[in-house]
């Protein structure tokens, strides 16, 4: 019984680690839809009503590219262990003006300090422990 217990837990550790590394990888090959953001007291589909914000990481380059919900959207970003990551400052863009989502994405996405991506599949930017930007796959390459 001693031994079952042992390997299930050395599995069970195995996964777990597994899993831990596999998060960044997930990062990849993939475009991100945000669905959420935390703080404006406008709703999500007025401050977004002509695109919804959309990223791409791009693992060679250390560069995430979209779009803020108007203008394009390039900055590099750094990750860290444990599921740190941070964004730099935002590459030259357009000048078009869409109203308040550019601006709620661009100081939002400064404050990033953290993601995880849950059981969903979702990304999750976080400050610290709480949920700042989420975001949903809508495709992904291969």
């Amino acid at each position: 019984m001693k031994k079952l217990s042992f390997v299930f837990a050395a599995i069970l550790l195995i996964t777990v680690s597994c899993a831990k590394k596999d998060t960044a990888e997930q990062l990849y090959g993939t475009t991100w839809e945000l669905e959420y953001i935390s703080g404006p007291k406008i709703a999500f589909d007025a401050l977004f009503h002509m695109k919804k914000p959309l990223l791409m990481f791009d693992k060679e380059t250390m560069k995430v590219m979209g779009n803020n919900g108007c203008n394009g959207y390039t900055a590099e970003f750094t990750l860290d262990k444990e599921n740190a990551i941070s964004f730099g400052e935002a590459g030259p863009t357009t000048m078009m003006y869409c109203g308040q989502g550019e601006q709620e994405f661009l100081k939002t996405i400064k404050k990033i300090n953290k993601y995880s991506i849950d059981i969903e599949g979702k990304l999750n930017l976080l400050m610290d422990d709480v949920t700042m930007m989420r975001f949903k796959k809508v495709t992904t390459e291969e």
